[in-house]
């Protein structure tokens, strides 16, 4: 049975950018500024603080941290209109 609550973009990334900022990785800058659904699984994109070529740094960590907790928490409860 689907639970899920039907969101749009820009609702679900307001509801994101929200809770971000509560992760224990959270640093500042940090933003999802997209969002897609594969599998049932929302996907958050953003900055990912690469260096200068383009290889990922600690704040990269951080930023797959805090986004791959936003799918694990709001995917259980939405899903994209």
């Amino acid at each position: 049975m689907d639970t899920k609550q039907p969101i749009n973009k820009v609702a679900l990334l307001d509801i994101a950018n929200n809770i971000m900022k509560e992760h224990d990785d959270y640093l500042a800058g940090m933003e999802a500024t997209d969002v897609s659904e594969k599998s049932g699984v929302l996907i958050f994109k953003g900055e990912y603080f690469l260096d200068e070529q383009g290889l990922p740094t600690p704040k990269t960590t951080a930023v797959f941290n805090v986004f791959k907790g936003l799918a694990h928490i709001l995917s259980q409860q939405y899903t994209l209109e």
